[in-house]
């Protein structure tokens, strides 16, 4: 039965393959959509029901700690009804179809793909192809970025992003299968559409916010000795030096997770990520991550998505081990 524990990991090792192999199809975006454009739109619709100028403070963060919930509770029924179909399948079978239904929650092929376009933006366009292609992936103003600060936001988006779309998904597909994997997409997409200190959802999104730093609390921290183990298998970075600025930098990050893999990253390649930035015209005073350079290169970019699929490989061999050891002790 894939309900069983040793099922969620087998399933959630499928997903991982599938996604890898395949990504989320064009093809089948235009006509479904994905998952994080359903619930994005249920956002949407709350937010413009629930979240009104008029309404109170309190009011304002009571109706977003309901849209949570429902959302929340939305996803995990969702969920459990494909489980439920899927588990009356051939245990092979089932575990197939629900391991590409999971691939959907993971972004490993395509945040690759969209950081890898920024370097061969800068290899090919200069600084202009690269502020084009890192606008894909960061919320700053790419034409306030140099060249060295177009690399850092594609390497600090790949860091935390690392984090956010494919490591969190995936604890959670293997702690609770499809449910889990779709309430923690629930929350990560109500905390990226709502969850911002702006005077609009600053009460709305507080729920969101929260729950979202709650949830990401632990694939955070894994994240990061993901890519320490990465480092030090990789030719050209430093586990060592990874390690080192991870537990000197993760803490004083003004994110309580992203702080972790990006401090990880930092040290693996000797570079200084993070730090004053602006977002939409306004400065953000975080902390520097790594006691590296600044001066930071396409070559950086290439560097980084080595450790990044290094990571991703061990992250795979150590859910397939999982979900061995599971079905072997449930035999």
């Amino acid at each position: 039965m894939i309900t069983e524990l040793g099922g969620f990991a087998m399933v959630a090792a499928i997903a991982l393959c599938v996604e890898a192999l395949f990504g989320y199809p064009n093809s089948v975006f235009a006509r479904i959509g994905h998952p994080v454009t359903w619930i994005g739109a249920v956002i949407s619709w709350a937010d413009a029901r629930w979240n009104r100028a008029s309404m109170s403070h309190g009011r304002r963060r009571l109706a977003g700690l309901g849209m949570v919930v429902a959302l929340v509770g939305g996803a995990i029924g969702s969920g459990l009804l494909v489980w439920v179909a899927v588990s009356y399948l051939p245990w092979v079978v089932g575990a197939l179809v629900a391991g590409v239904l999971a691939s959907s929650l993971l972004a490993q092929r395509s945040l690759h793909d969209h950081v890898a376009a920024v370097a061969s933006g800068l290899e090919m366009g200069g600084l202009e192809g690269g502020r084009e292609a890192v606008s894909h992936i960061v919320g700053r103003d790419p034409t306030s970025l140099d060249e060295a600060a177009v690399c850092r936001a594609a390497i600090e988006s790949l860091s935390e992003n690392f984090s956010d779309g494919v490591v969190a998904p995936l604890f959670w597909l293997v702690i609770g299968g499809l449910p889990g994997g779709l309430a923690y997409k629930a929350v990560n997409t109500a905390d990226s559409m709502v969850g911002h200190l702006t005077e609009k959802h600053r009460d709305f999104g507080w729920a969101a916010a929260r729950l979202d730093d709650v949830v990401n609390l632990p694939a955070s921290r894994l994240t990061a000795v993901l890519v320490v183990g990465a480092a030090a298998l990789m030719p050209g970075s430093n586990g060592r030096a990874a390690w080192r600025a991870m537990l000197r930098d993760a803490g004083k990050h003004r994110s309580p997770n992203a702080g972790w893999p990006e401090a990880a990253m930092a040290g693996a390649l000797g570079l200084r990520l993070a730090g004053p930035r602006a977002y939409q015209g306004e400065m953000v005073d975080d902390a520097y991550m790594g006691d590296g350079r600044t001066e930071a290169t396409a070559v950086d970019i290439r560097q980084a998505l080595s450790v990044y699929r290094a990571a991703c490989g061990v992250q795979l061999a150590v859910v397939i081990a999982l979900a061995a050891l599971l079905v072997v002790m449930a035999v």
